[in-house]
């Protein structure tokens, strides 16, 4: 078990109210840790938090605050508010997330939005929270929320996959500060969920795919990589394999060190060497 993981602990969750970040948030109850549940206010917020109580937390250790991650001034208070709250914050899961789908010319006007959420709201929120995490001497654990389009960019989501290539690249430098930190007992993990039914990859479906993972399994998943020392924690899911992924990263990285066109998984060039590569 990691060291921040246990009983009284504090865990901070944004984009708690559903999915992966609730999920997460009624693990970190299960085991004993104080959670403040940060997303957007409204019924959302209030039935996750109702929903950690039915499950036996007690009240008072389990509170909400709404927060805009995308607001560096909701950030801020956040932190204030834990801290002010709880004296002491040892795990922040900066979750919160959105994907309303994009256009490379940004014909529909979302790019700043899908940033400020997705990037900088895990680089602000790792920015406040870090510094006092560090100074409080105690184990700590920052869980940045990724995304395998970070790391492929496959066509088609050209804002998602700029935001999630920043939370990766943003959060390995963040691993390598705290590291090299005198005395810091802080660490950071990529957290990298597959194909997961949720709230955010719904698109209006009512039941779960067969090829999905559910948040709870996702979830499984992510506390098992912590606790094995894991910094890059690359979820498979029933669609794709580990072994499927480690082939799609290692050929994007391909097409740098061999000169190839950009995105050639999906050049008609390409393609057919692509799938015999995915056989050897």
């Amino acid at each position: 078990m990691h060291a921040a993981l246990v009983k009284n602990s504090v865990a901070v969750v944004t984009g708690a109210a559903s999915g992966i970040g609730l999920a997460a948030a009624r693990c970190f109850a299960r085991l004993g840790l104080r959670v403040c549940l940060a997303d957007l206010g409204g019924d959302r917020l209030d039935a996750a938090l109702a929903s950690l109580l039915a499950d036996g937390a007690a009240p008072g250790d389990v509170i909400t605050w709404p927060t805009d991650v995308g607001d560096k001034a909701q950030l801020q208070a956040l932190a204030d508010h834990v801290f002010k709250t709880f004296g002491v914050v040892n795990v922040l899961m900066n979750n919160a997330g959105m994907q309303p789908g994009s256009s490379i010319f940004d014909a529909e006007a979302n790019w700043d939005r899908i940033l400020d959420v997705n990037m900088f709201g895990i680089i602000r929120g790792s920015q406040i929270f870090a510094p006092r995490m560090v100074a409080a001497g105690q184990p700590g654990l920052i869980i940045n929320t990724g995304s395998k389009q970070g790391i492929t960019t496959p066509p088609g989501d050209p804002a998602y996959n700029v935001s999630k290539a920043g939370v990766k690249v943003f959060t390995e430098a963040l691993q390598h500060a705290l590291r090299s930190m005198p005395d810091a007992k802080v660490e950071a993990r990529l957290f990298i969920p597959g194909f997961v039914f949720t709230p955010l990859t719904a698109h209006g479906r009512t039941e779960k795919p067969a090829g999905a993972w559910t948040p709870e399994e996702t979830v499984d998943f992510l506390f098992q990589a912590v606790n094995r020392g894991d910094f890059y924690i690359l979820c498979p899911d029933n669609e794709v394999d580990p072994q499927t992924d480690a082939k799609r990263i290692l050929w994007a990285a391909g097409d740098i060190a061999e000169n190839r066109p950009p995105l050639s998984r999906w050049h008609p060039d390409y393609g057919d060497a692509f799938k015999e590569w995915l056989k050897t």
